[in-house]
């Protein structure tokens, strides 16, 4: 995988899922043609990397699905590519099957797609992470069906891989995923294909919330796979983990949490599990409120933290998405970002967050 960093050990890996900065000056409106500003969209997964954590590139949180297109992902996921060799960045990718137009398709075409994005990733020189497909779960009859696409694909990728399990509560249209809208038979599902593949695979990112259920998932993987939590409710106690084990982490949150989650994995590494604890207990009802119902509107709260930390020029996303969340939302976020104490420069975030409320944005 790109990146390995070189000498580092580290007790977790911690992915940051990390977003695209918009061009502000340019038509990103709904349905339109991703612009993306490529300089600073860059100098941000720089900012994760100096850090020591890991970049999840082309994911979720850079809007797949939601505003940026395949054209502007392709794009992205050759500069990360490039930038992560550059640094010694530790860096994976999504591959999906966005590039299929609206509509029914056949699981040939859709293995097809997932093949087309799984090539350009392995070109990047990043790790691969299979997303969850909106074509696949339409089209699939039951596990039967998962198992087969994904075991092709596993067969075609040059190192493990990571797979992706993301709830409705982040896309409705992925209900029912891995063959089963029962989630005890969705579970049972994933494990089988799991453990028929294991040596390639790395791990599975788990974002459904439910953290027992993530757990569970955690002991009934086979040695040597990794949980990656995707749970941005309850990731302290799951990173932390129990006698039996812990979760890694691949999480969006980690986006706007960088620095403290950068503090808290020095402290694990310390031995220290409580300091931990102590530096990013304190973020989860941030969290919590940046990813509350409609869960997939999540990535505004992201962009809007990364402007308020200067990370971006201006409130801007790809999609025309920065309206997605009300005044009243990201009111509340300030407020709650700042009792979290990850605005990095309290006066510009207020100079900021008052002009967001002038409209000056």
């Amino acid at each position: 995988m790109s990146g390995e960093p070189g000498s580092t050990v580290s007790s977790r890996i911690f992915y940051a899922a990390a977003h695209v900065v918009a061009d502000p000056d340019a038509g990103n409106g709904p349905g339109r043609p991703a612009v993306v500003e490529w300089d600073a969209t860059m100098a941000f997964r720089h900012h994760l990397w100096s850090l020591g954590l890991g970049v999840a590139d082309a994911m979720d949180t850079a809007q797949r699905g939601m505003g940026l297109d395949w054209a502007a992902t392709r794009e992205l996921i050759r500069r990360s590519g490039e930038q992560a060799r550059a640094v010694g960045g530790r860096l994976a990718c999504g591959a999906g099957t966005d590039q299929l137009a609206p509509g029914a398709h056949g699981l040939a075409a859709i293995e097809a797609a997932y093949a087309e994005q799984l090539d350009v990733v392995q070109e990047a020189g990043a790790g691969v992470i299979l997303m969850a497909s909106r074509a696949l779960a339409a089209a699939a009859q039951g596990p039967a069906d998962y198992h087969a696409v994904y075991g092709k694909l596993l067969a075609q990728a040059d190192r493990p891989v990571i797979l992706h399990w993301l709830g409705d509560m982040f896309d409705p249209a992925l209900a029912g995923y891995w063959g089963s809208p029962d989630l005890d038979a969705a579970t049972a599902s994933v494990l089988e294909l799991i453990h028929a593949n294991a040596p390639r695979i790395d791990g599975i990112k788990v974002s459904l919330l439910d953290a027992d259920r993530e757990i569970a998932i955690r002991r009934a993987l086979p040695a040597g796979v990794r949980l990656y939590t995707g749970d941005d409710f309850n990731y302290p106690q799951l990173i932390a983990g129990d006698e039996q084990g812990h979760s890694d982490a691949l999480l969006g949150i980690f986006d706007a949490l960088a620095v403290p989650a950068a503090a808290a994995l020095a402290r694990l590494d310390a031995g220290d599990t409580a300091g931990f604890r102590a530096v990013l207990d304190p973020t989860v009802p941030l969290a919590r409120h940046v990813f509350g119902p409609p869960t997939y509107h999540y990535k505004t709260g992201i962009v809007f933290l990364a402007w308020l930390n200067g990370h971006q020029e201006r409130f801007r996303m790809v999609g025309g998405q920065e309206t997605a969340r009300s005044r009243e939302h990201l009111a509340q976020l300030y407020a709650l970002a700042g009792q979290a104490g990850v605005l990095a420069d309290p006066d510009l975030a207020a100079s900021r967050f008052a002009a967001y409320l002038e409209g000056a944005a």
